[in-house]
């Protein structure tokens, strides 16, 4: 995919060294050399020094056929007005990040679309949504919900009291009355590894597992770890992410 970025600040430079992993090619549009600099010597992309609302500059990104234009920059009138822009001039999806929360309701996310843009991201709710997740689930580092909540990926870290430790997928599947859940992925010393018949689970494993929410339970013995029921909680910080939690 050809991806432009607007907004080299931390969110749109992570976007940028993520994406070109996966061997993307990847624009960077910011106004502030200083802050293309590291960019430029630590990953291979394209920058261009400007404004992300300069046509002759999103003309010059976009000339090629650009997948996703995604504009992250620090104000929320740049995104919107670099995103319409983007979209009129080719690029196929677009993306602006916000900071006016009216702007996500139903309504008006229906007029931006008429305006050019397609998704609408506000990160501080996200991360706050992400929180609260995480707080419901607090047998596992990380979790993601999808065909409609009917499924989750959890990601459990395999300490040395989990039952499946030195044991195989085949093992493990076999020992289990009905499939509730799969390994699918295994994250062990920087090396990703999908799991066959014969592969073990080894102690430090972070270990991706696909259940369905009734397997939840059965999936926690898996891991040795158990869902503990947050009664009091501590919000330090009265940041929008933390408005958001509290909220």
């Amino acid at each position: 995919m050809r991806i432009v970025i607007a907004g080299a600040g931390e969110v749109g430079t992570h976007l940028a060294k993520m994406l070109s992993q996966s061997e993307h090619e990847i624009i960077l549009i910011d106004p502030a050399v200083e802050r293309l600099k590291p960019v430029d010597a630590t990953i291979d992309i394209l920058t261009y020094e400007g404004s992300a609302t300069s046509i002759n500059i999103l003309q010059e990104a976009i000339k090629k056929n650009t997948d996703l234009f995604i504009a992250v920059a620090h104000y929320e009138d740049t995104n919107i007005t670099s995103a319409i822009l983007a979209k009129k001039l080719g690029a196929r999806k677009v993306i602006a990040r916000i900071d006016n929360m009216e702007y996500l309701e139903r309504n008006n996310k229906e007029f931006f679309r008429e305006m050019g843009i397609d998704h609408l991201i506000y990160p501080e709710l996200i991360a706050a949504k992400e929180v609260i997740s995480l707080l419901k689930e607090t047998g596992t580092t990380e979790f993601i919900d999808f065909a409609g909540g009917l499924l989750s990926l959890y990601v459990q870290k395999l300490e040395k009291n989990a039952p499946v430790l030195n044991r195989t997928l085949e093992e493990v599947t076999n020992s289990l009355g009905s499939i509730k859940y799969r390994a699918v992925a295994i994250k062990r010393d920087e090396k990703t590894i999908i799991p066959h018949g014969r592969e073990e689970f080894k102690e430090g494993d972070l270990a991706f597992v696909i259940s369905t929410r009734d397997g939840i339970s059965d999936l926690m013995k898996f891991s040795g770890k158990k869902n503990v029921q947050a009664k009091s909680i501590m919000i330090l910080g009265g940041s929008r992410i933390g408005r958001h939690i509290a909220l």
